[in-house]
């Protein structure tokens, strides 16, 4: 299959990006300065990401407002997305069956719509998976593109341009006039620092990323860098950290389902695979996600096997997505270990190169946040 390529691309290799495939995207892996810089501008500055080929899709009630798309949609995600008020985000995760994560993705109200954005690679399977709903059309938005500018100055950076951005709070939603078309902003972020996300006019995509490169200390970043900043956040990869194998309680994203749709709740479950996860909920997991610190400066990367003993036979976790946090200064991994060695100083055995190495389990993130709350 050929590769697509967002409106943000002759930018890219204007700059001198180094440019791969990526869920069936053409996209910027880093930039001439390097992954480590690109991923410290961003924690000092400000850094403008491409994230252009994710999905972003429209629910529109058939009826009855956007009360009728929140409830239609509570029967594929087990979070509280009727009582997102008008104006906020919300982070979701469509569920299979058996309790697995078939992808995650954000939810806004948008007062008489909801306005959803999916994961690249899942972005058309996302799509089919809504078209099961009733009483609501889903519509795939054409013609926008899709930006990130994430950082201590990215509130300021962007501020400057589309006056009112600063007044949000983090999860908040809202759609701006500014020099480049109405703006569907939202306030969150992948980093784990403050940040926006920008859908604009795919014509005026390039124009909008030039006025906030122009802005001092805000700078491009590519994928390598992305992936470091959301591995210092403590953030899950679809594909990686969660999968159709690993349920919400596990992998430590209980705190995404709401009283309202737990067990004793108004709305308790209804979701697919509500049994297993509310069960999980309140029994606790078997296994669950944990933040890891090798010793010495050599990373344990996804599908490392984790020991229990320097000595042990059998595995008894696994990493699911590591490497070198610059932030930090030092390697950081994550995986999945059982419930009774989650806890924090809890000493584990990684296998590296044939080597037994040791590897801490510490809390997550990494880094603290500093989301504007």
């Amino acid at each position: 299959m050929a590769l697509r390529y967002t409106p943000l691309t002759p930018l890219h290799e204007e700059l001198g990006a180094r440019m791969g495939p990526f869920a069936g995207w053409n996209m910027p892996i880093q930039y001439p300065a390097g992954v480590m810089a690109e991923h410290l501008a961003c924690r000092a500055g400000a850094g403008l990401f491409d994230v252009s080929h994710m999905g972003q899709v429209l629910l529109h009630p058939l009826s009855g407002g956007v009360a009728e798309a929140a409830t239609a949609l509570e029967k594929l995600v087990p979070v509280d997305v009727a009582g997102l008020p008008a104006g906020r985000q919300r982070y979701a995760m469509f569920t299979t069956e058996a309790g697995g994560i078939l992808d995650d993705l954000m939810v806004a109200n948008r007062g008489d719509h909801l306005f959803l954005v999916l994961n690249a690679a899942n972005a058309a399977a996302g799509i089919a998976h809504l078209g099961q709903l009733r009483g609501i059309t889903v519509e795939p938005v054409t013609g926008r593109a899709l930006l990130a500018l994430q950082g201590p100055a990215a509130e300021c950076a962007l501020n400057a341009l589309v006056p009112g951005v600063a007044e949000m709070r983090f999860m908040d939603a809202a759609t701006l006039d500014s020099p480049f078309g109405a703006l569907w902003i939202t306030r969150s972020g992948y980093t784990g620092d403050d940040g926006y996300e920008i859908s604009v006019p795919a014509d005026q995509a390039v124009a909008l990323a030039r006025a906030l490169l122009a802005v001092d200390g805000v700078v491009p970043v590519g994928l390598g860098a992305r992936d470091s900043l959301r591995l210092e956040a403590g953030l899950p990869l679809h594909g990686q950290d969660i999968t159709e194998a690993t349920d919400p309680v596990a992998a430590d994203l209980g705190w995404a389902i709401q009283k309202v749709r737990r067990t004793g709740g108004a709305r308790a479950g209804g979701f697919p695979g509500a049994g297993p996860i509310l069960a999980a909920l309140a029994e606790g997991p078997s296994r669950r996600r944990v933040g890891l610190s090798p010793e010495g400066r050599a990373p344990m990367r996804a599908g490392t096997p984790l020991f229990a003993a320097e000595t042990a036979t059998a595995p008894v976790g696994e990493v699911t997505s590591g490497g070198f946090g610059p932030s930090v200064g030092a390697p950081i991994s994550m995986g999945y270990v059982p419930a009774d060695l989650t806890a924090p100083g809890t000493r584990l055995y990684g296998e590296v190169r044939g080597k037994r190495l040791p590897v801490t389990v510490v809390p997550l993130p990494f880094r603290p946040s500093t989301y504007k709350r």
